[in-house]
């Protein structure tokens, strides 16, 4: 099967994004023909990747030194302690900045790897190899790292650059379907943003996708990644036109973080939630036309993906919601910052909102 190569360029960065089947078997001449060269590995491995891949890498470096640390990914790992735990490994084997940290597991494995190696002598090289859809469309792309706080989610953290990425779509065979909704959430939200003809093909190939077939998968993956990256080379550090991708996860940080990142709402979940909180937000303040919104709710439950906000919040709830949505870190005053919809394909960026407005509409929703 032809690989597809996508080069992300920020400015500061060129770093090559490789998407087929089997990729890791070529990871070695990967590495030689990027001229990547290390003595020592670090791999930081999600416990939930198969020994059999695991194996497979080990032996494609079986030349360099290689270290393993396996990490329980959950939300509630993702903390400034199991950063910690990366960074005294690399301190304990004397790793130079000229050696390597690579990721093997999904965007809360990539987040705390990415981030201790920035943190690592201020910036060891890092290499991402996603295993998640989620985290293949979306969070090994941009150079977004960091953990979660009792205060919320992602407020410590950093942007730096992997020097690859490397997307085997073989591993999305042992995803469980929850899991690949999960990375849907993602790919629809990047159709949403930019790409009206993207959503079609979405819409049309919806069933091939998530069974992965072939070339629907790879070119499902490439389509998004790309998108992803003309945002991120426009604006590497989120200060301008990058607020797009944050479209529904205002809303959809404040749910996880209401829950106390429990395994009830899983993060693409919660983008999907957040998502049509946000549509419902737009269209309630004249900002999405009624045809334009009944043709993405439409999406959502022939596809029966996740859409009812009452399933896991009530009434009690909102004051809590506002209160993780004020602490989200898109907001510089005291008013909340969201990303709205005009039509599919034209998101709307820096619309300000009180919370008390905000409130009201939290409180229709689940009053409903």
């Amino acid at each position: 099967m032809k690989i597809k190569r996508l080069l992300v360029n920020t400015g500061n960065e060129k770093y090559p994004i490789f998407i087929g089947f089997g990729l890791i078997s070529n990871l070695k001449n990967i590495l030689k023909k990027q001229s990547i060269n290390f003595f020592k590995c670090l791999i930081v491995v999600d416990r939930n990747v198969p020994k059999k891949k695991i194996n497979i890498i080990k032996k494609k470096l079986s030349s360099k030194k290689v270290y393993i640390h396996f990490i329980k990914a959950n939300e509630k790992n993702k903390n400034q302690r199991t950063t910690n735990e990366i960074l005294d490994i690399l301190l304990n084997k004397n790793f130079s900045r000229e050696d390597v940290l690579i990721s093997v597991g999904g965007g809360i494995v990539g987040d705390i790897a990415g981030y201790a190696a920035s943190l690592f002598k201020r910036g060891l090289k890092f290499i991402n190899i996603p295993t998640t859809l989620l985290a293949q469309v979306d969070s090994s792309i941009g150079g977004k790292t960091g953990v979660n706080t009792k205060h919320g989610k992602n407020l410590i953290g950093s942007f730096y650059q992997p020097k690859l990425v490397i997307s085997d779509t073989d591993f999305l065979n042992t995803l469980p379907k929850r899991e690949i909704i999960c990375g849907y959430g993602e790919i629809l939200k990047h159709s949403l943003i930019s790409n009206k003809n993207f959503f079609h093909f979405l819409n049309k190939n919806f069933e091939k996708i998530l069974k992965f077939r072939s070339p629907y998968i790879e070119k499902t993956i490439f389509e998004s990644c790309k998108i992803k990256k003309k945002v991120v080379e426009k604006d590497e550090k989120e200060k301008n036109i990058r607020k797009i991708l944050n479209f529904g996860h205002t809303f959809a940080h404040a749910y996880e973080a209401s829950l106390n990142f429990s395994r009830k709402l899983n993060h693409g979940e919660a983008v999907i939630l957040g998502m049509i909180t946000a549509l419902n937000f737009s269209k309630s303040n004249k900002f999405l036309p009624l045809n334009e919104f009944n043709l993405i709710i439409k999406h959502v439950k022939n596809f029966y993906l996740p859409h009812d906000i009452r399933k896991y919040f009530s009434l009690k709830d909102v004051n809590r919601i506002i209160s993780f949505m004020i602490n989200d870190k898109k907001n510089n005053a005291n008013k909340i910052n969201l990303i709205l919809l005009k039509k599919i394909g034209t998101p709307l960026i820096n619309k300000q909102f009180s919370k008390e407005k905000l409130k009201i509409f939290l409180n229709n929703r689940l009053g409903d």
